[in-house]
């Protein structure tokens, strides 16, 4: 018997569940999962401990009876689906096609150059600035503080920006 005056480590302030035990059994099989979208082990990492981060939050509302297995799979999925979705609307930093235009410079990369600097002096100085800041890499949460405004404001100046870009050079980056 323990002495309710023995400290004891937050860890063991309360009862693991048998279902928080299951889900620590079935780490693997998630990890196994995992492989099937993603290669880096890095990134296999990331994926499952966010997905058994919103499993435990969410573990009220598992319905015992049913698939433990397939429940985690589909957030596992799930949260998979979001984050690519996430990164392909959220492009951060220059694309790799444009490092790869930058490895070897041409006449014609330059006359380039030349116009698309024409047409941001021409953007609005805050689209400018929203469309610089979020193409030199800097987070959207980071530039919108830079800018002092909202991530809904800022994500809005930068697709514009692009808009107008777009035709002011009449879709020539797209090459």
């Amino acid at each position: 018997m323990t002495s309710l005056s023995s400290p004891r480590p937050a860890s063991h302030c309360e009862e693991t569940s048998p279902i928080e035990l299951e889900i620590v059994e079935l780490t693997p099989a998630l990890r196994a999962f995992a492989r099937r979208f993603l290669r880096s082990e890095d990134d296999i990492d990331d994926l499952v401990q966010e997905t058994l981060l919103k499993a435990l939050n969410s573990i009220h509302l598992y319905h015992p009876g049913t698939s433990l297995k397939s429940w985690l799979f589909t957030i596992l999925r799930n949260t998979f689906c979001s984050n690519y979705r996430r990164q392909q609307r959220e492009p951060v930093g220059m694309d790799v096609t444009m490092e790869q235009v930058a490895i070897a410079p041409s006449q014609e990369w330059a006359l380039r150059e030349r116009e698309l600097r024409q047409a941001l002096t021409r953007l609005s100085d805050e689209r400018r600035r929203a469309l610089t800041l979020v193409a030199a890499g800097t987070s959207y949460e980071e530039a919108a503080r830079i800018c002092g405004c909202r991530v809904g404001t800022l994500k809005s100046r930068v697709s514009r920006a692009r808009e107008t870009l777009q035709s002011l050079l009449g879709n020539q980056l797209i090459d």
